[in-house]
């Protein structure tokens, strides 16, 4: 088990750290030996184990009880474990958050109740169509539409680097109505994976491996009562489950490099150089200390989003920016580093270093690249400073 020394930080309460310590244990004993190979049919698979294992009732609100809610530090603290046990078992978990985030602080009692019952428990999976062809971190130029016809709504456009897509059953759909111009025009869908006119235009392969899938909407007709908030509303809402979800992301990078850094002690500590073990070399051992600090660093940007969010605070934009911007990027020097102290081992296809160094990159694209972080922070931070 990795240093669970940061437990102990006033972020966390008892219930925190038994929760770390019990998906420690159900990861270590369910995720040892993963195959990748059948990606659908794997995924569908953690989800399900996930499900009954009772780890995805932290990805919604309990559909039964008005006073639930999403605590942020419980996704943090399992999407860290996960994702250092098992990258793919870390998507499959994250996907069912953030492909009901909208319904979870945003829909009504009926459509929690229609499909959080289900995403909570693993019977259906979930997946969040924002990103489109034109329109990837820039959410108020998305074009796909969806125009009013009597009680309906009909659906045209395409989505693209949608997560799940082609194996879930709903989608959460991001589309255009038109109540304004640009952010203030969008609304935001529960769109059913059988509902005529949604197509698998495409299936997306990555460095690391992920079922992706490009969306075509044609025609696709929902009924109105599909529409999560009121017309208008999707840009609010979909930066509302970002600002959720962001800080979960670093998360999973922060799990990533403690896997490279403990893969790297044991490395050092049992492989000798020059007669003695690595771990003797200066050059070594400032790698060692480099990749430490950047582990607890990312972890105190991280749970203090976190925590921020769980105490009631509205937007975390600029803290959970700040967040996923420097545990994706320093959790890729990790790992570089990581690479480096395993030699060959750590570009032999296989090796757990070889997949991790696949695994980050793309953390440091999704849920806004790490140039759109910067243009965040920047602006929450200058926001922040007339207020002085």
């Amino acid at each position: 088990m990795s240093d669970c020394s940061f437990l102990q930080w006033p972020f966390f309460d008892d219930a925190h750290r038994e929760l770390a310590d019990r998906a420690d244990q159900w990861a270590a004993a369910n995720l040892a030996n993963v195959d990748h190979a059948d990606l659908d049919a794997t995924c569908k698979r953690l989800v399900a184990a996930l499900g009954e294992a009772g780890w995805l009732e932290l990805t919604a609100v309990d559909p039964t009880d008005e006073n639930s809610r999403i605590d942020v530090r419980s996704l943090c603290i399992l999407r860290e474990t996960l994702a250092r046990h098992d990258g793919l078992a870390d998507f499959a978990f994250a996907m069912q958050g953030l492909g009901t985030g909208a319904i979870s602080l945003f829909g009504t009692a009926a459509q929690k109740s229609e499909w959080l019952n289900k995403t909570r428990t693993g019977k259906a999976l979930s997946a969040f169509a924002l990103s489109e062809p034109a329109s990837g971190s820039d959410v108020a130029n998305i074009a796909m539409t969806a125009t009013r016809d009597g009680d309906d709504y009909v659906l045209d456009g395409e989505k693209t680097w949608i997560s799940n897509g082609g194996i879930a059953d709903v989608y959460t759909v991001f589309a255009r109505t038109g109540e304004a111009p640009g952010a203030k025009g969008l609304s935001v869908f529960i769109v059913p994976a059988d509902t005529p006119g949604l197509e698998i235009a495409e299936r997306l392969e990555v460095v690391a491996p992920h079922p992706l899938a490009r969306l075509a909407f044609k025609g696709c007709r929902v009924p109105a009562s599909a529409m999560i908030g009121k017309p208008g509303e999707g840009f609010r809402i979909a930066m509302s489950v970002l600002d959720v979800f962001r800080s979960t992301v670093a998360a999973a990078a922060l799990g990533f490099a403690r896997r490279a850094l403990d893969e790297s002690i044991d490395r050092v500590t049992e492989r000798e150089l020059f007669g003695a073990p690595m771990s003797e070399l200066q050059m070594v051992q400032g790698h060692i200390a480099d990749m430490a600090l950047d582990v607890d660093a990312s972890a105190l940007l991280v749970y203090r989003a976190a925590w921020l969010k769980d105490h009631g605070a509205a937007r975390v934009s600029r803290e959970a920016a700040m967040a996923k911007l420097y545990a994706t990027d320093h959790a890729q020097d990790v790992i570089d580093k990581a690479v480096q102290l395993h030699g060959g081992d750590g570009v032999r296809k296989g090796h757990i270093i070889e997949s991790l160094y696949r695994e980050i990159r793309a953390l440091r694209i999704y849920e806004g690249a790490s140039d759109v972080q910067k243009v965040v922070i920047a602006r929450q931070t200058l926001i922040n400073s007339k207020g002085r």
